[in-house]
């Protein structure tokens, strides 16, 4: 029996620019590159971003040769480019290697991926709200770890 999915991601300050999300069970580590100041100890967010839209193509893309019985095996490699003003990413551009796609398929397969959840997400934006808090028994430290001082943390990092 799988985990229930609450749709809840937990991030937390691990030092200088490194971040531990939780989602699930899984522990995934957020890092900038050394010559911007983090450790890099993991991706940026921004990669961990791209890798997301990646990794959700290519899953609709397996699901999409799962369901016609084709030879599963499917790479995608994603590149991208940062916008400077503002500061985001402004392309990404994947590829999708399926070598067991009928060539008469791939037009269909396209039109699958267009559909895909990420992909869907990026035309139509969600809606993002923020709210600051002091914290609390949402955003305790975890056990055994001393609560660090808010106030004497850096600077934001840079995503």
């Amino acid at each position: 029996m799988s985990e229930p999915r609450d749709g809840v991601i937990r991030v937390a300050w691990r030092g200088a620019d490194r971040f531990d999300m939780r989602i699930r069970r899984h522990a995934v580590r957020a890092d900038q590159p050394a010559d911007v100041g983090g450790s890099d100890t993991g991706p940026t967010p921004a990669e961990l971003f791209v890798g997301s839209v990646a990794a959700g193509i290519a899953c609709c893309a397996e699901h999409y040769l799962r369901q016609r019985q084709l030879p599963a095996g499917v790479d995608v490699t994603a590149r991208y480019g940062m916008g400077v003003c503002p500061g985001r990413i402004d392309h990404i551009d994947l590829s999708v290697d399926a070598p067991g796609l009928p060539a008469g398929l791939r037009a269909s397969l396209l039109s699958v991926l267009e559909h895909c959840a990420l992909r869907t997400t990026l035309r139509i934006p969600p809606r993002v709200t923020f709210e600051v808090g002091q914290g609390g028994p949402e955003t305790a430290a975890s056990p055994g770890r001393a609560r660090e001082d808010r106030a004497a943390r850096p600077a934001p990092p840079r995503a």
